[in-house]
């Protein structure tokens, strides 16, 4: 892959990605899986409340990129809060529950808000998640390829049971956002969330 083109030494690319899609379809639960190391912790079914965020510090062609992951809630009562975190992003981890139909359903309205909310010329990947719960499937396949066909978009079905494609599907939204050369330089710290929350602060794109 090509790299981004020149930057200023030691000044990592901050790239701000943000999780979309309904309550309980497993956003959290993917965003643990590809920032933190070890085996994944136990399944817990307590949904994100407003906000949260996660820090990977990655490499492409010896470029390094500090990929800041924004977790949003999916429920009614925090949907402004959480569209208010759009503004900034040049990717989205749009993800859905093949388990459940509403929150298949819920892909449209997410990606109008994207459109409408979003920036310009950002990059968007479509997942469906929990794919190890084959026996519960209720959406095939092929209607997520549609889905992201017809938006033009790349798909994977995911678990982060099982550590299915979640890194593939990173990795393919990063590489695309880096090839449309859309970063910005950025050498501010990013906020540890184990940290107080009075430094935190988040790099405008």
């Amino acid at each position: 892959m090509a790299g981004p083109g020149p930057r200023s030494a030691g000044k990592p690319l901050l790239v701000k990605i943000v999780m979309a899609g309904e309550s309980c379809v497993g956003k959290t639960s993917i965003v643990r899986r590809y920032t933190e190391p070890g085996p994944p912790r136990a399944a817990s079914y307590i949904a994100t409340v407003g906000i949260d965020f996660k820090v990977k510090t990655i490499t492409f062609n010896d470029t390094t990129v500090k990929l800041q992951i924004w977790d949003t809630a999916g429920q009614e009562q925090f949907h402004t809060i959480s569209t208010s975190y759009f503004r900034g992003a040049r990717g989205f981890v749009l993800v859905y529950d093949i388990t459940n139909s509403d929150s298949f359903r819920g892909i449209t309205s997410w990606m109008k808000d994207i459109h409408e909310k979003a920036d310009d010329e950002v990059d968007i990947v479509l997942l469906g998640n929990k794919c190890d719960k084959e026996t519960e499937r209720v959406i095939p396949k092929d209607r997520g390829e549609k889905l992201a066909w017809e938006y033009g978009i790349p798909f994977f079905e995911t678990s982060a049971t099982n550590n299915i494609n979640i890194e593939d599907a990173f990795s393919v939204l990063v590489k695309e956002i880096l090839d449309k050369n859309s970063c910005v330089l950025c050498d501010l710290d990013v906020v540890d969330l184990n940290e107080s929350k009075k430094k935190r602060t988040c790099c405008q794109l």
